[in-house]
């Protein structure tokens, strides 16, 4: 990687250059690589990894965004082993921890929560009502489902209490995809959504099953998969460099007219503008990337960074209308990742795995967190949605000491205490803006969903907000990152 290649060179030539150094679109540039294709990847933050960040805080090595590995995840399986990482299994031994409604901490074993028998077997019920819907659905074409209109249609929230009146047992069905994966409200995003989100797991019992979906970390942290990618492409990764401006297909000037009545010419440029964004969509012109400090020309582009962002570039000439109603209707999520360090891991000498939920507590759910080796012991926990934003509303201390607080539900008075505590904020990241992924409003994934992951003339999308399996995991990206690189390739060769 070369921080400050761009005082060398104003401009480079290349096959591909690849928007965004994470997981997406380092798969993507070392799979172009490796097949004969010239490729740069600009980045714009002065590290790879995007939402993969491991760092060192006040001597603790946190991983402060993405970190495990599921069972399901055969794509990120299959990187860690090629790039020579190992992983280890979450400690749970012991009985997890669930606060109810009267605020008492329940210990438990097993997948069920500790709620009265009648909410217990509506939780049963409604949980083999959704893995029978989320078979039907394919996470590649949630859209193509006979019911994917109508299940768009209706709120996630809405729908659970269709089902049952019973308030408990919605809310621990509802959190799974609201707080825990979208990390949105759960009124804002349809019943279609969450099933893709369940069905990009293989199942709702299996995104509910904290067991299988937070099965292994990586030693050493999570970031290391990228960035051992990009050790692989040495100095075709420049940091430090957001693109500007991305110019795809002819360059084009506006021809001169004589005079004429304003509204006249601003019709006319626009009939020139719309025939000319047509003509870039089939035009082999190829695309010129303005960074800060590097312009790179190439064949091919793609876009691996998050939808929310395409605003960040401007298109020269401007995307098609599509795109542009399109991402209109995604947003990124909201959660605060809250790490919380300890002399001693406490709860284990209490019994306790460190697992630990509640829809009614601030901080809704809580796992040990302990790396490797460490004899320290590390409690994660995960403030989402509402609460996340009434949160930033208060001064660092008061959050600290409400969420703390929250924690203390769950382990005792000892939570009150760490020697190191720091809360992921990805919200305030300006090359990312919110956590975990982003996901389309009500009625926006049938709506646009199919033309999600379509090239734009020479530009080409990979991220994991737009994976069908591994949505919004790690494991989606490098996926995606696959699939855009086949892409390219298959047109390359064509």
């Amino acid at each position: 990687m070369n921080e400050k290649r761009e005082e060398l060179m104003d401009e480079i030539t290349r096959d591909v250059v690849v928007i965004g150094a994470g997981a997406a679109g380092l798969t993507a540039a070392n799979d172009l690589r490796k097949a004969g294709l010239s490729v740069a990847v600009l980045e714009a933050r002065d590290r790879v990894g995007g939402r993969l960040w491991t760092d060192v805080i006040d001597g603790a090595m946190l991983e402060l965004g993405g970190q495990w590995v599921s069972p399901d995840q055969t794509a990120l399986i299959d990187t860690v082993a090629d790039l020579g990482l190992e992983t280890y299994s979450r400690y749970r031994e012991g009985d997890s921890v669930y606060v109810g409604p009267d605020g008492v901490a329940k210990r438990f074993t097993g997948e069920m929560f500790p709620v009265a028998p009648e909410t217990e077997r509506v939780i049963d019920e409604i949980t083999a009502r959704l893995d029978a819907m989320v078979a039907e659905i394919d996470p590649d074409r949630p859209w193509a489902h006979p019911k994917a209109a109508e299940w768009d249609k209706i709120s996630w929230d809405a729908w659970l209490r269709e089902q049952t009146d019973d308030d408990e047992a919605v809310r621990n069905l509802a959190f799974a995809t609201g707080s825990a994966m979208l990390t949105k409200p759960t009124h804002t995003f349809s019943l279609l959504q969450s099933l893709l989100m369940a069905s990009s797991a293989g199942s709702y019992s299996h995104l509910v099953d904290a067991d299988f979906i937070l099965d292994k970390r990586v030693t050493g942290g999570l970031q290391q998969v990228p960035e051992l990618l990009a050790e692989r492409l040495g100095d075709d990764v420049f940091l430090n460099q957001p693109v500007r401006r991305l110019i795809w297909g002819a360059e084009t000037t506006t021809p001169e007219r004589a005079a004429d009545t304003a509204t006249g010419r601003r019709v006319d440029d626009l009939r020139a503008l719309t025939a000319r964004v047509e003509a870039a969509k089939s035009s082999s012109a190829g695309v010129t990337a303005i960074a800060d400090g590097i312009t790179v020309r190439a064949r091919f582009a793609v876009l691996a960074l998050a939808p929310v962002l395409y605003s960040r570039i401007s298109f020269e000439p401007p995307l098609p209308r599509l795109q542009h109603q399109m991402h209109q209707h995604i947003s990124m999520g909201f959660v605060i990742k809250v790490h919380a360090v300890y002399e001693t891991p406490f709860w284990r000498d209490k019994g306790l795995s460190g697992t630990a939920f509640s829809p009614y507590e601030l901080s809704h759910e809580a796992y040990d967190n302990t790396n490797h080796g460490d004899e320290r012991g590390t409690l994660v926990g995960f403030v989402s949605d509402q609460n996340a934003d009434d949160l930033f509303r208060l001064s660092a201390e008061e959050r600290k000491e409400k969420i703390l607080e929250s924690l203390s539900h769950y382990y005792g008075p000892e939570a009150k205490n760490p020697i190191v505590y720091y809360e992921s904020d990805w919200g305030t990241e300006e090359w990312t803006r919110g956590a975990y992924a982003a996901s389309f409003d009500m009625g926006g994934l049938h709506r646009y969903g199919a033309d999600l992951r379509e090239p734009v003339g020479p530009i080409h999308l990979a991220c994991s907000d737009m994976a069908g399996a591994g949505y919004q995991h790690v494991d989606g990206a490098i996926r995606q990152g696959h699939r855009a690189a086949d892409e390219i390739l298959d047109r390359a060769r064509g």
